[in-house]
This record gives structure tokens, sequence and C-alpha cells, in this order.
């Protein structure tokens, strides 16, 4: 009994050019920097027809980037310039931040947490946890996940 795949793997070197193209006509547009199908295309040095023909065909494999996100918690004061200063710090040496989420503040403190990508990082994650640690504001910081 033979089995058939829906989805395959493969290497973006042995592609057909028209795949790749494809690929970078729609990151073009997802990115605002073709404001249309046609203009991407054009920019991808594609046909139209052919990424009408292969538009959502085609995914970039992105599996293996779990493993640089990291979330951290914090308790931060509920004063003006406290949260940008977390994030100014975790930008600042490398963080790609995906994802903010803030609660309410009770007694003057607001629970956040934050997600980032960490293979950009210039410090190691727990270099960066002390820096946080000296800012303005910071009640507590952990690392929940890494």
């Amino acid at each position: 009994m033979s089995e058939e795949y829906k989805y395959y793997l493969v290497d973006v070197n042995v592609l057909p050019e028209v795949f790749v193209k494809t690929a970078k006509a729609k990151q073009l547009l997802a990115q605002g920097k073709a404001s249309s199908m046609s203009d991407a295309a054009k920019m991808a040095g594609l046909s139209r027809s052919a990424f009408y023909k292969y538009k959502d065909s085609i995914s970039p494999y992105i599996g293996t980037s779990m493993q640089n996100i990291a979330t951290i918690y914090s308790a931060l004061l509920d004063e003006p310039g406290v949260l940008s200063a977390l994030l100014g710090e975790l930008s600042g040496h490398g963080g790609n931040i995906l994802t903010i989420n803030q609660n309410i503040p009770v007694d003057g403190v607001a629970p956040v947490s934050v997600s980032l990508r960490t293979d950009k990082l210039i410090i190691s994650p727990g270099e960066l946890m002390e820096k946080i640690k000296t800012l303005y504001g910071v009640v507590d910081i952990k690392l929940l996940a890494e």
C-alpha cells in the first residue's frame, strides 16, 4: 500500500525559480513593499499568471523558529515610560518583540508578559534578565519559557 503525502519539505536550493519568486512576491505584499499582486509579481521578476497560479500553494517553512522564542513575565509600576523602558531594553539587545500582554494595574502594579524572538540577541537571556531587573519600575521579572 503506497502512502500519499500532501506536503513535502524541499530545500530552497533545488526548487524551481518560479516557486522562490512566488514566495518573494508574497513577502513583498505582506510587508507592504508592493501595493498590489501585480506590483509584487513584477518586483519579484515573475509573471502575473505564474504568481496567481502558485500563490496559494507556496508558504515558507518556519518550524524551527519556536526554538528561539522566549516569554518574560513582569510586574511593572503603573507609571509612564516603565513599559517603554522594558521594551527598549529588550529590543536594544536584539530581541524581536512578538507579543505584549498587559493587564489593568492593581495596587499600582501591572502584570505584563512579553514574547520575543531571541535568535538575534547580542547577550544571553540570563544577562538580559539581569539588566531588566535594574530598570526603574520593574517590580518583578521572570523568564517563563526559553
